[in-house]
């Protein structure tokens, strides 16, 4: 795959979670179901968002104990997915919290911003995996006619480490 296609193919992935922010997030070992979270993501960075992606969540959560984690994701029209690994760590910088505070996540918390709960989790990322399911015309033909549909015209797949 080309660089090219691969940087399209990030960028379609940033795009499509800025357009419905919602991962499905587990510790790696839990033992435990995945929880969707709402990420909340830096605009400012843009299409390179720079390897984190944060959530506001409380200290009982089953993901507070932080470490080791993984995200699926499924964009709104189902042509694009991904797979994210990375570690979840507490974010403890009040600028960074209050840069993401809004009154949708005030809602949550009782307290508002002074709520003893309140725990912020940043998703560095180590590994970033995408599937796109844009079939060709050329694939979409086989598939009507019931043939072997060939990986490259059903979509791209990427892996990087970001």
């Amino acid at each position: 795959m080309s660089d090219d296609l691969a940087r399209e193919v990030t960028h379609q992935f940033w795009k499509a979670l800025a357009d419905s922010p919602i991962l499905m997030v587990r510790r790696d070992g839990s033992g435990e179901h995945a929880l969707p979270m709402t990420a909340q993501l830096d605009e400012a960075l843009g299409p390179q968002r720079g390897g984190a992606i944060w959530f506001f969540t409380v200290t009982d959560n089953r993901l507070a104990a932080g470490g080791p984690a993984m995200a699926q994701f499924a964009a709104r029209d189902h042509d694009l997915f991904a797979c994210i690994s990375g570690r979840l760590v507490e974010e403890t910088d009040p600028g960074v919290i209050d840069r993401f505070w809004s009154s949708g996540v005030a809602a949550w918390y009782e307290q508002g911003r002074s709520d003893p709960k309140l725990l912020m989790l940043r998703f560095d990322l180590d590994d970033l995996e995408i599937w796109t399911a844009d079939m060709s015309i050329k694939g979409r033909f086989r598939l009507l006619l019931g043939r072997k549909v060939d990986p490259e015209d059903a979509g791209a797949h990427i892996r990087t480490h970001a």
